[in-house]
């Protein structure tokens, strides 16, 4: 009789190797939520190794290091919080894939950053706290404070899948380290009280302009008996109105306050709009040839232009947005004897670090809000997409000609939001579609329900309230919560650095 102790022995081993297999699996899961973690505190380290460069061997080069490593982390929180409002449309509407949106916001959050964002770094380094008004030597630490108050926030926010203003996370941060170290006096009141308004007038703006112009794609488009045609006629007037917003936007960025005039700016921006909608034409003409009478057909003509304006949008929120990591770390750099020629242009070195933070931060952490703003907030489709970036484009746009102090944030969620709600009003209410249902019913010999599943098209199309509160909620304590934990942070950096 053959001996069962090879069988044996080979169904151990098989059972110790499966084990072992199994073991490594399990490693390599928990390693690779460690990955992202990783690979920013090795950015950390290379930007704390790059300002080290410039500033080694001058004097308070130790706390420029420092605030070097802080000002990295609030970009990379702003990156994967801020950001995603720029391209969670698109993600949401399928036009383009998350790899594809997370390299095309990177690469021009980058570009608007190093080319158009010096201009705007002033504001936060300099105009909201009196510097004049503060001892010397203790604006660094109030800088300080404020970095790592703000960034720890936008870091909480994110992982609560909250997407907040970073811009009021960090103005109220320097609010708050500044009334810790010298009271309210210094403080520029004026900017807060603008801020506190812009709360609801940005993301209701936003909100409005989306739902007026999805109202347009409705009316003008998608409830036609020939929506190809009615395409081909529109799709060239909206590309044309988004180039031009965007290039009346890019003149605001670009050039010195007051250099040119109100209507020299609006002449730019038409005759930019015209250039594209001529270039538009036989673009559209040649995608519209074959393409079914259906509203699946459209997706394929809003499809490059939705990534076009989440391109665009990179660019204007990576001008903007890059102060809030590096106007502290220009405000420590100028307060630091010898280490800046003076004026108000941040050093590159600075610049760099605030654009390669957002980008290395949207690339490691950014998945998970743009499927919320793109996703989970409401069904979006290129063209409820497309009419949330072109809201969010004008009405930036409005607000830096009158000097406003929006949030990108605010306006893009409220856009969303907007096109959700009128979703929800335009299914029940709108004469237009009711009768261009009919009509299609009628056309296909299908009997029109006489109880219709209420139920199931609240399911469909509301907008997820739970995601609403938790939004709003985050947007009302932001300012609060930053400038408290600013002060915290002040007293403790005084206590023990000062």
């Amino acid at each position: 009789m053959p001996s069962r102790t090879p069988v044996l022995t080979k169904r151990t081993l098989d059972k110790d190797l499966d084990k072992i297999t199994h073991a490594e699996d399990a490693a390599k899961f928990v390693a690779r939520k460690l990955v992202a973690p990783g690979l920013g505190l090795i950015f950390l380290g290379l930007a704390m190794l790059f300002a080290g460069v410039y500033v080694f061997d001058r004097q308070g080069a130790v706390l420029v290091i420092a605030a070097a490593a802080l000002a990295a982390y609030m970009a990379m929180n702003i990156g994967a919080n801020d950001v995603t409002n720029n391209v969670g449309a698109a993600v949401g509407a399928r036009a383009m894939t998350m790899a594809q949106a997370l390299v095309i916001a990177a690469a021009f959050e980058v570009l608007g950053a190093t080319i158009a964002g010096g201009a705007v770094v002033r504001t936060i380094s300099s105009s909201i706290i009196d510097a004049v008004e503060v001892p010397e030597g203790l604006l660094a630490w109030i800088m300080m404070a404020a970095l790592m108050a703000a960034a720890l926030w936008i870091n909480l926010a994110t992982w609560l899948n909250a997407p907040v203003s970073t811009t009021h996370a960090i103005v109220g941060a320097v609010i708050g380290a500044g009334i810790a170290a010298v009271g309210p006096d210094p403080v520029n009141w004026r900017v807060m009280v603008e801020i506190t308004s812009s709360w609801m007038t940005s993301p209701l703006i936003g909100g409005v302009i989306a739902a007026g112009l999805l109202y347009l794609v409705k009316t003008l488009i998608i409830y036609r008996d020939d929506k190809i045609a009615a395409a081909r006629r529109w799709v060239p007037a909206l590309i044309a109105m988004m180039t031009g917003g965007f290039a009346a936007y890019m003149i605001l960025q670009l050039t010195p306050a007051g250099r040119f005039s109100s209507p020299m700016i609006l002449a730019f921006g038409l005759s930019a709009g015209l250039v594209a909608w001529a270039a538009s034409m036989p673009i559209v003409a040649r995608q519209s040839q074959g393409l079914e009478n259906r509203n699946s057909s459209l997706r394929t003509l809003f499809k490059f232009p939705l990534i076009g304006s989440a391109a665009l949008l990179s660019f204007a929120h990576g001008a903007n947005d890059v102060s809030n990591a590096i106007g502290p770390l220009s405000a420590i750099v100028r307060s630091i004897s010898g280490l800046s020629s003076g004026g108000d242009a941040p050093p590159l070195w600075v610049m760099l670090i605030g654009a390669l933070g957002m980008s290395v931060g949207l690339l490691l952490f950014g998945p998970r809000l743009i499927h919320l703003v793109g996703e989970q907030i409401t069904k979006l489709n290129p063209m409820r997409a497309y009419c949330v970036a072109l809201s969010t484009a004008f009405t930036v746009i409005v607000a830096s000609w009158f000097g406003l102090p929006v949030s990108t944030t605010h306006i893009a969620v409220g856009a969303v939001f907007g096109v959700g709600f009128f979703r929800e009003w335009y299914t029940r209410n709108s004469k237009r579609r009711i009768e261009y249902m009919r009509s299609k019913a009628e056309a296909w010999a299908i009997d029109e329900p006489e109880d219709p599943n209420v139920h199931e098209a609240r399911r469909r199309y509301l907008v997820r309230r739970s995601h609403f509160m938790t939004i709003v909620a985050a947007w009302i304590i932001t300012v609060p919560v930053s400038a408290a934990l600013a002060a915290l942070l002040y007293w403790v950096m005084f206590a023990l650095f000062v």
